[in-house]
């Protein structure tokens, strides 16, 4: 892989699984995705990965309408990348998913580069109070359903954004197989270097949450990619710190945010997204590594520039 001279930290922001039940601090409506995003920036994130909720009860959106009450806000006040998802929620059909992204030619969507069984119905089990009706529900249907990211929905997206609008992918990589669907497109000439592989661990149907398993997804992909790919990963909940320091003492680059961990310590909620960045921060600069500015995170992913989005 390319070793990153400075780390690229991602935060992010809200996600689409976690609910407001779950915690308090997980923000949820337009100004409160854009004011977290803007303090991550300011505590040192070079990249925003974002979705869209509703304001009312919390749940997932497509609507480019909620999206546009948060995209200029936050590029109006800092210069981050403005990363989003491709992903959505369950339930989304491509037409939701793609939506707000072909709206809005962001420099950096996430693409999923498979399916998987993304296993969430866990946390309905907790006993806890439900703000809503729809959150465990919601939680419950990953038992029965599948995240779908099939070859033609992977064409779709590189299709109708990467030749469409010039913009370019944060590979989400759940398991080992979707570092060969990668490298199969980049055989192809669909995707051209540099990628940013992000590899996710600890998602029940997915990678687990294994070191050893982050050391086979790096070997996996220098045999594939060469030094044509960075390297950036993330394990969801008690996971994430230990997974993004050692991610980042092999060279490679970090994500933190609500969306993976509602925590920042043992048993603690994090109350922002901020406080996850200032501590991941905190803990890079001590082992001597230098964060990332936005203009340098777009230089090392070499993306468009943030005067050619539509936003």
């Amino acid at each position: 892989m390319r070793k990153s001279r400075k780390t690229i930290i991602t935060c992010a922001v809200t996600g689409s699984i976690h609910t407001p039940s779950m915690s308090p601090y997980l923000p949820i409506t337009p100004d409160e995705i854009a004011e977290q995003s803007i303090a991550a920036v300011e505590a040192g994130a070079a990249i925003v990965h974002l979705h869209a909720r509703n304001s009312s009860d919390g749940r997932p959106t497509p609507d480019p309408d909620v999206f546009a009450a948060f995209l200029p806000r936050i590029k109006q006040a800092t210069d981050a990348v403005l990363n989003l998802t491709t992903g959505g929620a369950p339930g989304f059909t491509m037409d939701d998913r793609l939506a707000a992204p072909v709206r809005f030619q962001p420099e950096l969507t996430s693409l999923n580069m498979g399916s998987i069984n993304f296993g969430v119905f866990g946390l309905a089990e907790r006993e806890q109070p439900w703000k809503h009706e729809w959150e465990k529900p919601f939680l419950q249907g990953s038992h029965a359903a599948p995240q779908s990211n099939t070859f033609a929905q992977i064409e779709r997206v590189i299709r109708e954004l990467h030749e469409g609008c010039g913009t370019r992918f944060e590979f989400e990589c759940y398991d080992v197989g979707h570092l060969y669907t990668l490298a199969h497109y980049a055989d192809k000439g669909l995707l051209k270097p540099p990628y940013f592989v992000q590899c996710i661990f600890g998602i029940l149907g997915g990678i687990g949450a294994d070191i050893d398993h982050l050391a086979h997804m790096r070997n996996t992909a220098d045999r594939l990619f060469g030094e044509d790919y960075y390297l950036s990963c993330f394990a969801v909940g008690r996971n994430q710190m230990p997974f993004v320091t050692t991610c980042a003492s092999m060279g490679g680059n970090v994500r933190v945010g609500l969306e993976d961990s509602l925590y920042i310590g043992k048993g603690e909620l994090a109350t922002s997204n901020a406080q996850q960045v200032t501590k991941v921060r905190s803990i890079l600069e001590e082992l001597g590594l230098e964060i990332a500015t936005p203009a340098e995170a777009r230089e090392m992913l070499a993306l468009k520039g943030g005067d050619r989005v539509a936003f």
